[in-house]
């Protein structure tokens, strides 16, 4: 089967989008083999990227996440952030990236997220150890990327202007709402 995405495709901003919105489950349709070997560490944190942009069109907080198999370079689970747009409250970026993913060995994958992961997504990438995690925004958040590398986890900073620019626009509009993301509906009482 032919797939839209292959060797001879140039990596835009448009194909980027294409697999930030297509289905994970649906991507090997959209993109083959040699195509996601083209992919570089830029193009999947943009990906994370456009689908932090998503979950803010929508609504919700601007974080996403993107997983790859480290052998294959293939995506094997993405999501955003949907704490408002399906009321609960730890759909972050990263646990609905590995939801995604399913039951598969994180230790042979990378998880690229949009934003430095609060404690519970730190937690839980330690405890399904992931083998390396690169981060897009350290400018609007950090803090737990020396726990993961303490836990042996490989921590890179890649941070993405867009997706700096988008949560910082999104703070300042929302600025309950990204507590509540961070602290619950508890910390919102605090401030």
């Amino acid at each position: 089967m032919d797939t839209l995405f292959n060797a001879s495709t140039q990596v835009t901003e448009a194909t980027l989008r294409a697999i930030a919105h297509m289905p994970t489950t649906s991507l090997h349709v959209l993109v083959d083999y040699a195509f996601s070997k083209k992919l570089t560490d830029e193009h999947f944190m943009r990906i994370a990227v456009l689908l932090a942009e998503k979950s803010y069109k929508e609504g919700g907080c601007p974080i996403g996440a993107v997983i790859i198999n480290t052998q294959t370079n293939e995506i094997v689970g993405k999501g955003h952030n949907t704490l408002v747009q399906e009321n609960h409250p730890y759909n972050h970026g990263e646990t609905s990236a590995i939801r995604d993913a399913g039951r598969i060995d994180f230790s042979q994958t990378s998880l690229f997220t949009s934003l430095s992961p609060c404690d519970i997504c730190t937690s839980l990438l330690y405890m399904r150890g992931f083998g390396r995690v690169i981060v897009g925004d350290v400018t609007n958040a950090s803090g737990n990327e020396a726990l993961l590398r303490e836990k042996g986890i490989q921590v890179d900073i890649l941070e993405d202007k867009f997706g700096i620019d988008l949560y910082a626009k999104f703070r300042k509009e929302k600025p309950e709402q990204d507590l509540e993301d961070w602290l619950g509906l508890a910390g919102k009482k605090s401030t």
